[in-house]
């Protein structure tokens, strides 16, 4: 089964990496190698909430409620050129500052794991949630030159200003990055902006600026639903005015990220030509206050 855990060590050192040559000599050729980031609330060396358990795991754990398995929903255990999925790690238990203080030094060790495939003749795909997002892009700041394919944001928990820096790096040179929002997850990117002070806008709202190399893919709103299935890939509505999960649990998306990445059937001009322009925060949220206060005024009225 091509899944390989490694992970960072609360000192920013890597571990479980020494099979990585091994995975890689017995890898296809055609086959991608994908670094899975994980966010808030895991933790590798904790039993009950180690990534590798949950979203890493070969088979989705129906005990685990929203948990879904990343490496199943991306091809892994269907034969053929199925990808390497390598778990990636890191101590993201703690505090919300304490976390996002680790999310930077774990972008160092992440790095390293990439140089390290880079230096196989490899190129890697990213796919991250939440503060794995933030992970991901610090970490392209620090890998080598053209490194890195296609990368999947979830969600992410991460500032405008550090997608910018990313992209300006070699390693990003000729990378593709997905940003996945959605309206459900503006309560937590409004969290990421109070966290920094409001001196940052969260990329939740988008880039802000327009780059060949970043796509906006918002997943609630229906323009983008009727978009991505006659692409082939429907996706299921959204059943929750927030989450911060949906970017994952929902039926369809993973089968999305594995055209994206494992079969790189899409290409990111096709879709971005199919998309609707992303909707503004709090859309939703307004949408659901007018619907219930609507009827109040009209029956006071009455």
């Amino acid at each position: 089964m091509p899944i390989l855990a490694v992970n960072a060590t609360p000192e920013g050192a890597l571990e479980g990496h020494e099979a990585l040559s091994r995975s890689l000599s017995r890898l296809a050729r055609t086959a991608p190698v994908i670094i899975m980031v994980h966010g808030y609330k895991y933790d590798p060396r904790s039993t009950l909430h180690s990534p590798h358990r949950h979203l890493f795991a070969a088979t989705t754990m129906p005990r685990c409620g929203r948990v879904a398995s990343w490496p199943a929903g991306l091809g892994v255990g269907e034969g053929g050129a199925e990808p390497l999925c390598i778990g990636f790690g890191w101590p993201a238990r703690g505090s919300i500052w304490q976390v996002w203080r680790r999310s930077a030094k774990a972008a160092r060790p992440l790095a390293g794991l990439i140089s390290a495939i880079a230096a196989q003749g490899r190129r890697v795909h990213l796919l991250a949630h939440s503060m794995g997002a933030r992970v991901c892009l610090q970490a392209l700041t620090l890998a080598p030159a053209a490194s890195v394919d296609r990368v999947i944001l979830m969600t992410g928990a991460a500032l405008r200003g550090e997608a910018c820096a990313a992209l300006a790096a070699p390693a990003a040179r000729a990378a593709e990055i997905v940003n996945v929002t959605s309206r459900e997850n503006d309560l937590f990117d409004a969290l990421v902006e109070a966290l920094m002070g409001f001196r940052d806008v969260s990329i939740g709202s988008g880039l802000g600026t327009e780059d060949r190399r970043w796509l906006d893919l918002q997943i609630d709103a229906a323009g983008t639903r009727r978009a991505l299935a006659t692409l082939g890939y429907p996706i299921a509505e959204p059943e929750t005015l927030v989450s911060h999960w949906s970017a994952f649990t929902r039926p369809g998306l993973l089968h999305l990220y594995r055209g994206l990445l494992a079969d790189r059937r899409l290409p990111l001009g096709v879709l971005r030509n199919h998309l609707p322009t992303p909707e503004a925060r709090w859309t939703r949220v307004g949408a659901a206050l007018s619907a219930r206060l609507v009827p109040r005024r009209s029956a006071t009225s009455a």
